[in-house]
């Protein structure tokens, strides 16, 4: 190993342990087991009794669709911002298509994937 090192530049030594770091860290976060429809609900259903509890505040307690709105954000901050976050939902509104995109968001970043252009993928 001494030998190695002499022979190799240290600025190339160096460089050759962060790519291989680097390598191993997107090989482990690649490797995250994605999240299932049931870790959903269950952390779904916290959120509904968080809000209930008044931890979110009497806006995410004044209508149905506030309260949804709210536990899609406490789900997921980054899903919500990315889907709803300039459209939330509104009364009445069922939007099969941004519940797609939002269950896809969460299952990216379960696995750590990239949710960059998630947002209008399911409109083709």
């Amino acid at each position: 190993m001494a030998k190695l090192l002499k022979t190799l530049n240290p600025l190339r030594f160096w460089f050759s342990i962060a790519i291989i770091t680097l390598l191993v860290s997107v090989a482990i976060a690649k490797s995250q087991k994605a999240i299932t429809d049931a870790e959903v609900r269950s952390k779904k259903n916290a959120c509904y009794s968080d809000i209930e509890s008044g931890m979110w505040g009497s806006r995410c307690k004044s209508s149905v669709i506030a309260k949804e709105n709210c536990a899609l954000r406490c789900l997921s901050p980054e899903c919500y911002e990315l889907i709803y976050g300039s459209d939330p939902l509104e009364e009445g509104e069922k939007d099969y298509t941004r519940s797609q995109e939002y269950k896809y968001c969460m299952y990216s970043l379960s696995i750590g994937e990239s949710i960059d252009g998630i947002k209008g993928s399911f409109d083709r």
